[in-house]
């Protein structure tokens, strides 16, 4: 069987709503597994669907998409987010969320066209995933040569400009694969975003400290730097640590 790209569609209005579900049904890998009217209607159908890709309106009422967006990081399996909206003047801060596109209404064809060809990419590639899930270990793809890392020696990985660097016991990697991709292909591992551009390995925290403005800093066993923990994912990282 075919794997199909799981996807929920989220806009206010019904007619925006039909429409994307057209212009998604043109193409055969995708599956629409549900919509919402709402922000709290979306986070509940995220729960229930567990959608791989979630097409999300910008102007909704009462909660927002960057407030969707924000809540949806962290949930345990993060999909990935295209913003379909008709306001342009959002698109800086919706790629604060690592969104992988940003279309605006009316939709041009084309531009929708590269936007499902990247989602294949993402999601549908199989040969790193298939060879990682008989390996065991994180296919990096570091200057056209594949280097294969075991997931438990890696202590934390940031992202810097266009480059993911992956921090290990021993040495350090580097890899244009972006980070919530790393975070997806690692989610059977106890990996936590900290901040949008840093993933930590739990098994390796070893100080947490208030900062400032509610912020933290951690550290991890055999480090020097200080890893900052924003103000947005210090209650889920609490949660995580027990405390």
């Amino acid at each position: 069987m075919v794997k199909k790209i799981k996807t929920l569609i989220v806009d206010d209005e019904r007619y925006t709503r039909d429409e994307l579900k057209h212009l998604l049904g043109e193409y055969a890998i995708i599956e629409i597994v549900g919509e919402a009217d709402s922000g709290e209607t979306a986070v509940m159908k995220c729960l229930q669907t567990l959608p791989d890709v979630v097409f999300l309106d910008v102007e909704m009422p009462k909660m927002n998409g960057m407030e969707v967006a924000k809540s949806l990081m962290e949930l345990k399996k993060i999909p990935l987010i295209v913003f379909a909206t008709a306001y342009p003047q959002f698109a800086a801060e919706a790629f604060r969320y690592e969104a992988i596109d940003y279309l605006l209404k009316p939709y041009d064809e084309e531009q929708f066209q590269k936007t499902i060809t990247r989602l294949e990419k993402l999601l549908l590639t199989s040969s790193e995933t298939d060879t990682e899930r008989i390996s065991g270990k994180l296919a990096v793809d570091e200057d056209g040569e594949i280097i294969f890392v075991e997931p438990n020696d890696i202590l934390y990985i940031y992202r810097d400009e266009k480059v993911s660097k992956i921090i290990t016991k021993s040495r350090e990697y580097e890899t244009k694969t972006p980070l919530k991709e790393l975070h997806n292909r690692l989610m059977s591992y106890p990996f936590y975003r900290i901040h949008k551009s840093y993933l930590v390995n739990m098994t390796y925290v070893t100080r947490l400290t208030p900062w400032f403005n509610g912020a933290y800093q951690l550290e991890v066993e055999g480090r020097p730097e200080l890893l900052s923990v924003s103000r947005n994912y210090i209650k889920g990282l609490r949660a995580r640590l027990e405390l």
